[in-house]
C-alpha cells in the first residue's frame, strides 16, 4: 500500500475538535509539517493554548482515524504546537519584576489588606515602580480600597501570549479576584480552583517591569500561602499584627511558616498596626488600647526589624471605605507612618538582597 497526504488528511478530516465542531482539517489545526516515510507517518497538531482540555483525546482520536481510513498498519507519530506561548514555569514567571514582598498576618482582622495597600502606595511615592496582588481569593478587598469595584481588566496579546492586563489606579498596577467575580456572592471554591485562579493572576497577567511585586496575602496559613511559595520567588516577608498577645501568638505561626527550612523566606520584619489610638482633634494624644509596643517586644525576641507602627485613626478606615488610602496624604500622621514604613522595607530588601542569595521556590514533591 502507499500511503500520500490526501488519504491522511482525508482520514484526519472525520475528527471533530469539540471546542468548535469543526474537523481537524476545516479547523487548519494539521500543521504542514506532514511526512510520510513508506508506512510511517508524523505531523503536528495546532492547539490555540498548551493547556487545551482536549489535546491528549484528539491525539487519540487522530491516530485512530488513520489507523481505521488507511490502515492499521501504519505507524503514527504526532507532535503537539501551540499558536499561543505556554505560561513561564514557576519561579521564572515574572522576570522584570526585581522584588516580590508577601504581606502576611496570622490571623484576620489586624489590618494586613490596609497595610499593603498603603505601602504599595508609599512604595510609589518614593518614586519606585509597584504592583499590588490581591491573593486573598476568598475574601478580596482590593478593589474596594482603591475604588476601582466596577473595574473589568481586558486581555492583550503579548510575545505571542494573551494575558490580562492591571488595573491602573494611584499608579499602582492592581489585579484581584474581586475584579472577575461578583462581589454579593460567596466564592464558594475548593483549594485547587482557587490556585489555579491565582496562578493565572500572577503568571498570565502583564505585570512588566516592576521594583516592588506586593502579595497581600490572605490570613493565617493555608493552600493559597503555599501556591505563593511554590510559585514565586519571594524576596521577602512582612508580618502584620496588632500590640494584642492572642494577635503576637499567631503572628509568631506567620514568621514560622516562612522561617521553616522548607521554605527559608526571610522576614524583612514586623508592622505593629493600631499600635495606639490617637483621636483627629488631639493628635499628640496616645491612647494604648490594643496594649503597649507587645509587636515591638516580639520583633526583639525574634531577632527581626520592627519596621513600623502604624496608628489606629479614624481617617484610616474612612479613607479605606472610601477608596482613598490614607498614605495618599503625605501630611496625615498615619501617611508619614507609611511613608516611614516604606523606606524602612526598602531598607530592609536592600541589606536582604546584598547579604543573602535569591530566595528558591517550595519544590512540589510528586
Amino acid at each position: 500500500m502507499t500511503l500520500y497526504p490526501k488519504l491522511i488528511l482525508d482520514a484526519l478530516a472525520t475528527v471533530r475538535y469539540p471546542g468548535n465542531g469543526k474537523n481537524l482539517v476545516e479547523a487548519e489545526m494539521v500543521a504542514d509539517n506532514l511526512r510520510i516515510d513508506g508506512m510511517k507517518v508524523s505531523f503536528s497538531l495546532i492547539f490555540e493554548k498548551p493547556t487545551d482540555p482536549f489535546m491528549k483525546s484528539m491525539l487519540k482520536a487522530a491516530e485512530a482515524a488513520i489507523h481505521t481510513y488507511v490502515s492499521p498498519e501504519v505507524e503514527v507519530s504526532i507532535a503537539t504546537e501551540s499558536r499561543q506561548a505556554a505560561r513561564p514555569e514557576p519561579g521564572k514567571m515574572l522576570p522584570r519584576v526585581k522584588n516580590v514582598i508577601a504581606v502576611s498576618s496570622g490571623k484576620g482582622g489586624v489590618g494586613k489588606s490596609t497595610v499593603a495597600a498603603n505601602l504599595a502606595i508609599a512604595l510609589s511615592k518614593l518614586g519606585y515602580k509597584v504592583g499590588l496582588l490581591d491573593a486573598d481569593i476568598f475574601g478580596p478587598s482590593v478593589p474596594k480600597m482603591f475604588q476601582v469595584e466596577d473595574a473589568r481588566p481586558y486581555g492583550e496579546n503579548v510575545e505571542g501570549r494573551d494575558l490580562i492586563v492591571p488595573v491602573e489606579k494611584y499608579g499602582i498596577k492592581l489585579l484581584s479576584i474581586g475584579f472577575f467575580v461578583d462581589p454579593r456572592t460567596a466564592t464558594l471554591w475548593r483549594g485547587g480552583m482557587a490556585s489555579n485562579a491565582l496562578k493565572q493572576l500572577v503568571g498570565d497577567a502583564a505585570w512588566g517591569e516592576l521594583d516592588y511585586f506586593i502579595l497581600d496575602t490572605p490570613p493565617g496559613t493555608s493552600d493559597i500561602h503555599l501556591t505563593l511559595l511554590q510559585t514565586l520567588s519571594i524576596t521577602g516577608a512582612v508580618i502584620v499584627s496588632t500590640p494584642q498577645q492572642v494577635a503576637l501568638a499567631d503572628a509568631r505561626k506567620g514568621v514560622d511558616m516562612y522561617t521553616n527550612e522548607k521554605v527559608n523566606v526571610p522576614i524583612l520584619g514586623l508592622v505593629e498596626n493600631m499600635a495606639w489610638f490617637t483621636p483627629a482633634e488631639l493628635p499628640e494624644n496616645r491612647y494604648y488600647l490594643f496594649g503597649k509596643e507587645g509587636c515591638k517586644q516580639l520583633a526583639e525576641e525574634l531577632g527581626v526589624p520592627l519596621l513600623g507602627q502604624i496608628p489606629l485613626v479614624q481617617s484610616i478606615c474612612e479613607s479605606g471605605d472610601k477608596g482613598t488610602p490614607v498614605a495618599l496624604d503625605e501630611q496625615s500622621v498615619t501617611g508619614r507612618a507609611f511613608l516611614q514604613l516604606a523606606a524602612a522595607v526598602v531598607r530592609q530588601v536592600d541589606k536582604r538582597n546584598l547579604e543573602q542569595a535569591p530566595t528558591r521556590i517550595v519544590e512540589v514533591k510528586k
